[in-house]
């Protein structure tokens, strides 16, 4: 996966509370095991104004111009900005994928739901929880500053905002190395790849017949 170290990003505020992984990719999207793909009906049920089925052009749907990300100041954000329990329901690691995909790297909230916080570090986002006192006035910001922008610096793990607040966040120190070095299940396994084929070529010598 791609490491995160340091992001400049534009903050897109979604200020809901109990937001569930049905919302954030709607079941109907969950055939495929690919992990992209599934940014253009990440928030399908908010973001357009008819009911989305796999196959079907996104780009000709109508928008629900209500939505909050659909709005022009919020395109291309990296940054989403929410509220409490953020990730509820069930644990389908389409919803990180679907966020990264539509193209956030970081989430700011108050509380998430576990299983669909660890999914988002295995998947290359970072989840940030901040006191519910920062998160309004990062609300409050975002809403009347056109714009606006934060920087998350995960090696001080520190959000910074444009007049040089710094909002500290925790982090589990393997989880962070893991983030900072792009390693995922898979790229941690294959740290180990010398050990692994030197297990592998002395069992074919010391068990043969497990090859025969």
């Amino acid at each position: 996966m791609q490491a995160f170290t340091k992001l400049d990003g534009l903050v897109a505020p979604l200020d809901r509370n109990n937001v569930d992984t049905d919302a954030i990719i709607p079941k109907q999207f969950l055939k495929s095991i690919k992990r992209s793909g599934f940014g253009p009906n990440a928030f399908d049920e908010w973001r357009y104004m008819d009911h989305g089925e796999p196959g079907m052009d996104n780009s000709k749907r109508p928008l629900n111009p209500n939505f909050v990300l659909n709005q022009a100041r919020y395109q291309g954000a990296s940054v989403l900005l929410t509220r409490a329990n953020f990730g509820c329901g069930s644990s389908r690691e389409h919803a990180p994928w679907a966020l990264l995909d539509y193209g956030f790297r970081v989430i700011l909230a108050e509380s998430y739901a576990d299983i669909f916080f660890n999914n988002c570090f295995k998947n290359g986002i970072l989840p940030i929880v901040l006191p519910k006192a920062e998160i309004d006035a990062l609300f409050g910001l975002t809403e009347y500053t056109p714009g606006f922008k934060v920087t998350v610096d995960l090696a001080q793990q520190k959000v910074i905002r444009p007049d040089g607040h710094a909002i500290p966040f925790q982090v589990d120190p393997f989880r962070k190395e893991c983030l900072l070095n792009g390693w995922d299940d898979i790229g941690l396994t294959l740290r180990h790849a010398d050990e692994i084929k030197a297990f592998e070529e002395r069992r074919r010598v010391e068990q043969p017949w497990l090859f025969a």
